[in-house]
């Protein structure tokens, strides 16, 4: 599914060089709730970023399914992002003036979806993450829990291969955070989607069947759980 191999990735703060990446290799299977976890600055932010072709390598490659995805020009990768990939953002990323509905249908439309479809599809995932009758709000009106899930069914209308979640509780209270990563799960077993994570927050950690830990641009761990280790 994603195939990272000799990964490097180095950035340069006036005269200082960051080594966020130090050559990392990682196999992520299909359908996998996995978290890369680590401290501010340990490079878990970073290789979400490489994943998602919002930043390129330095060294290295990355296949995900079989696409060689750093050898794709700029306009290659906006197309590939846009097709294959969601994403999750502490800062939900939601458009203020847009109302949910059409922040998750907005997707959609990018795809050059008919309208018809456009409009079955989005009250249905809206439906799903639990924000039926709430269509209409903006996210001004949605509290911090209610915008997430509205970001999640942006990330999952689309039908991704891949959903990247950089920090996806960070800005929530811990009960709130628990309900979003309940409903993240649901949608991976329902879906068989696969969620990448970055996170330092326990919680997070204690949801995914796999835990990869990032420790100065270098992996130092890799635990995979069974359903009961995982809640």
């Amino acid at each position: 599914m994603i195939n990272i191999t000799g990964v490097k990735k180095t950035y340069k703060a006036g005269d200082t060089e960051v080594k966020a990446l130090r050559g990392v290799d990682l196999l992520i299977n299909k359908g996998e709730f996995i978290s890369i976890a680590g401290p501010s600055g340990s490079g878990k932010t970073t290789l979400l970023n490489l994943i998602g072709c919002i930043d390129t390598v330095d060294e290295g490659e990355i296949h995900i399914e079989g696409q060689d995805v750093t050898s794709l020009k700029k306009e290659e990768k906006t197309t590939f992002r846009r097709d294959k990939l969601g994403f999750i953002f502490q800062s939900y990323n939601l458009i203020p003036v847009l109302t949910a509905y059409e922040n998750v249908a907005f997707s959609l439309q990018l795809l050059g979806l008919k309208d018809k479809e456009i409009k079955e599809r989005t009250m249905a995932i809206l439906k799903e993450v639990g924000l039926e009758g709430m269509e209409s709000r903006r996210p001004a009106k949605l509290s911090g829990g209610q915008q997430q899930r509205v970001a999640v069914a942006r990330a999952l209308i689309k039908h991704p291969l891949i959903v990247l979640a950089d920090e996806p509780t960070a800005n929530l209270d811990s009960h709130t955070g628990e309900d979003i990563l309940k409903l993240m799960k649901e949608m991976n077993e329902k879906h068989g989607t696969t969620f990448v994570f970055s996170t330092h927050d326990k919680m997070v950690m204690e949801y995914a069947d796999r835990l990869v830990y990032i420790h100065d641009g270098e992996f130092t761990s890799d635990e995979r759980r069974s359903a009961s280790e995982s809640k």
